[in-house]
């Protein structure tokens, strides 16, 4: 039996950062050279990447998520007294890089033979998306990557949400978006999709108003959640 929801579901949109890949495994190929402050850094950098990203949609100033990056990783490496220019350096390379979370191919591989269309919607610069999926080795089982370069505006502007509706051709209750960041999530519901929060680290859902239409702990239950063979 599906749910309600589930059967009018046509495409799957995801998240990149945080959702399929896994932002922390740039300082965890470097965390040696980091030494004591890795954990740190890596969290600090971040925070203050997502915050800017708010701060220069606020301010109508918009640099792409390279650029917002960089300045990130910019000031964590100024709180922690760190100039090593050779190791900035290769922290960016690797963000270039990193590691997709372990369910991701199976997942995309599966909603693909049950006949969903598959995108990403994100933050990242289509540069920069392009080298994440290339390098996870996923660029068959992506349909469709969308920057929000188009829109010249960050996630949660609803205007981000809006272009998965209109490059994908559906109605935003033939989309389910999945987020493992919960102030995205709620950004897509708040703009009317159907929205999976993959609540991967037992995190609090945000009060901004909306509730998910489902909860998982990683993607691997996707498919069987919207083909109704778990519940939500």
């Amino acid at each position: 039996m599906t749910h309600p929801w589930g059967q009018q579901i046509r495409a799957c949109v995801f998240d990149a950062y945080g959702t399929l890949f896994d932002v922390h495994s740039a300082v965890g190929k470097h965390r040696a050279r980091l030494g004591e402050h890795a954990d740190c850094v890596s969290q600090l950098w971040r925070t203050k990447q997502l915050e800017y990203t708010w701060l220069r949609s606020l301010m109508g100033q918009h640099q792409d998520f390279l650029q917002v990056t960089q300045d990130a990783l910019d000031f964590a490496f100024a709180t922690y007294g760190l100039t090593d220019q050779a190791l900035r350096h290769d922290l960016m390379q690797a963000y270039l890089q990193l590691d997709c979370y372990p369910e991701v191919r199976a997942t995309l591989q599966q909603l693909k033979e049950r006949g969903y269309r598959t995108a990403i919607l994100s933050n990242g610069s289509p540069a920069m998306l392009a080298a994440a999926v290339s390098h996870a080795g996923i660029s068959h089982l992506i349909d469709t990557t969308l920057s929000v370069e188009a829109v010249g505006i960050y996630k949660p502007s609803p205007r981000v949400y809006h272009l998965a509706i209109e490059q994908l051709a559906v109605t935003a209750q033939e989309i389910s978006f999945q987020s493992a960041n919960a102030w995205d999530a709620a950004g897509a519901a708040s703009a009317g999709l159907r929205v999976v929060w993959i609540n991967r680290f037992q995190q609090q859902w945000e009060r901004l108003g909306t509730v998910p239409d489902a909860e998982l702990q990683s993607l691997r239950a996707l498919p069987a959640l919207l083909a109704g063979e778990i519940g939500a």
